[in-house]
């Protein structure tokens, strides 16, 4: 008995980033909707995760990179330890939210998108999350100066906010990051090489 080669169709772009860059092959979905049924933050998405799997298969990239879907998930993992066709679903909602930020699509939830780089900046700079750097770093991007300024008041005064950041493991962070940098920008390169071969 010879195994079905499942291939990605020529015109789903998004579908083909995808499995290049996370591995996941969105085709294995059979759309039995195991993930919305256990997705605690469905409620609130526009597309369920299996319709924007089915999305992605389909081609339909601009509505799986304007969806507040990618924005929404939690990334618990629930929608993946539930597949039947072993779909790490979780990552390929992570791999499109990279590919919406790489491509400069404005996130349909800015105020998500914002505080993924925040947190990112304050790990890479002080190789671990310094609560009060990220806040700011968040506040500046969000332009959301003075909300939760109560609140911030009375975590500092309980101690609860470090004042100044530790830098242990700070050169650690930047290797891991330029890393990942000259991996994507390999990944980026031989993708850009193979478009000029078709």
């Amino acid at each position: 008995m010879t195994d079905a080669v499942l291939m990605v169709p020529t015109h789903a772009d998004l579908a083909e980033a995808v499995l290049r860059e996370s591995g996941q092959d969105v085709n294995l979905c059979y759309q039995c909707g195991k993930c919305a049924a256990g997705c605690p933050v469905s409620y609130a998405m526009d597309y369920s995760p299996f319709q924007l799997i089915h999305a992605t298969r389909l081609g339909l990239d601009d509505l799986v990179l304007n969806s507040k879907t990618i924005w929404l998930c939690a990334s618990c993992e629930t929608c993946t330890t539930r597949c039947p066709q072993d779909v790490d679903i979780a990552g390929v909602m992570d791999t499109v939210k990279t590919i919406v930020l790489r491509r400069r699509v404005k996130p349909t939830v800015p105020r998500v998108a914002a505080f993924y780089q925040a947190a990112l900046g304050s790990i890479r700079l002080h190789g671990r999350l310094f609560e009060l750097g990220m806040i700011v770093g968040l506040k500046r991007r969000t332009r959301e100066l003075f909300k939760d300024t109560g609140l911030g008041m009375r975590m500092l005064r309980k101690g609860k906010l470090k004042l100044f950041p530790s830098f242990s493991g700070a050169r650690t962070a930047r290797k891991i990051f330029d890393r990942v940098r000259k991996l994507e920008n390999q990944r980026a390169r031989g993708a850009s090489g193979e478009g000029d071969r078709k």
